[in-house]
């Protein structure tokens, strides 16, 4: 197969509602999505889904425009290929820059399941009808506030609910939370704002206790020792995700016993063909695992959907309906959460088609990338 053309979109959708996380807030959110031409005129889509901000990882939405456009683009044109795992190991040479590999390697992904006539899912080897879909809540301005936003989710079917926290936004919380709804799978999230200090792992220690399913990411990505003393002072799984950006780091992880649950984003780790191998080698392991988001638009939520189909995501993954994110989403149909369940499509390719108009009106830069 020959790609001869890549097209990147940047496009701004505003949020339903507002989202604060443990170091920065967010109304809207401009991701760069990908479309790719091939020889025979099929068309594929892929999605950067990057922050706009340096604070989740070193990758911003300009960061990856510009590898995207200079460097993989073109290194993506002047490939044959016959299956996307080669791309993959083409863009190896590129250090780093998983976000914006992601977002190429997906579209490629979907290119080859529709070529191939098959869903993505099937493609990728899953064999879920439908996955179970959970909601992340962020840091309200109140507790009542947050009491609010659970109610409404629990409403709408969501049994897995994950909350931010922060030093100063945690037991406190968490505690009303679950004492309000103490039949939910309860998880919190502290995207690393932590550190090994007395104060804070006396709060971390006493979250123990709240019968949560796991804490994510309590300390900064590269201390893998703090979380494997913190993990053998509490019961509570302890879910790695910024920690892990390649398979290698997922390995060390395990062997320091730093986590014993997995959190696999295809953004994170560089796309569909690096999270596959970071499944399999949990499922080898034991290791519960599950997919996360990144705020996705409905093309990246829906790669995050057939990811989700496989055997060895266990728990309930981040690909909760686009109604809870944007009213209006950049596919012609949204992806619909009913009673916390997905249905995985069953179209070849994608699996949902992209609205071009809505995608042209809210575009705010454009590049198209022709083969030489």
């Amino acid at each position: 197969m020959r790609v001869t053309s890549v097209d990147l979109l940047r496009v701004k959708l505003p949020l339903v509602h507002a989202f604060r996380t443990s170091s920065h807030g967010k109304s809207s959110l401009e991701h760069i999505l990908v479309k790719l031409t091939d020889a025979d005129g099929r068309e594929s889509w892929g999605e950067i889904a990057s922050p706009a901000a340096p604070y989740y990882s070193g990758e911003t939405t300009d960061t990856c425009w510009l590898m995207a456009e200079r460097y993989l683009a073109p290194m993506l044109l002047g490939l044959d290929w016959e299956h996307p795992r080669e791309v993959s190991a083409a863009f190896a040479k590129v250090r780093g820059n998983g976000f914006a590999k992601a977002g190429l390697d997906a579209a490629v992904w979907t290119l080859f399941a529709d070529a191939q006539d098959v869903p993505l899912s099937a493609a990728l080897g899953g064999s879920r009808t439908q996955v179970e879909s959970g909601v992340s809540l962020g840091i309200e301005d109140s507790i009542d506030a947050l009491l609010e936003q659970v109610s409404l989710q629990v409403d709408h079917g969501y049994n897995r609910v994950k909350l931010k926290i922060a030093p100063g936004w945690d037991v406190d919380p968490v505690r009303e939370v679950r004492d309000a709804f103490p039949e939910i799978d309860l998880q919190v999230d502290a995207n690393g704002a932590y550190r090994s200090e007395p104060d804070h792992l006396a709060a971390l220690i006493a979250l123990d206790e709240l019968g949560l399913q796991m804490i994510e990411q309590p300390f900064a990505p590269r201390a893998l020792i703090a979380h494997a003393v913190l993990q053998q002072r509490i019961e509570t799984p302890i879910c790695l995700d910024e920690s892990i950006d390649t398979v290698d780091d997922l390995e060390t992880a395990l062997r320091l016993d730093a986590g014993r649950i997995v959190n696999i984003k295809v953004s994170r780790m560089g796309g569909l063909t690096a999270a596959i191998a970071a499944h399999d080698l949990a499922l080898a392991e034991g290791v519960p695992a599950w997919c996360g988001g990144m705020h996705e638009f409905g093309v990246g939520r829906a790669v995050n959907v057939a990811i989700a189909s496989l055997p060895g995501f266990t728990l309930t993954s981040d690909v909760s309906g686009s109604d809870k994110y944007y009213a209006r989403d950049v596919t012609t149909a949204p992806i619909v959460a009913v009673k916390g369940m997905v249905a995985v499509p069953t179209d070849a390719g994608l699996g949902f088609t992209v609205d071009q108009a809505w995608v042209g009106e809210n575009t705010v830069q454009s590049a198209r990338v022709l083969a030489g």
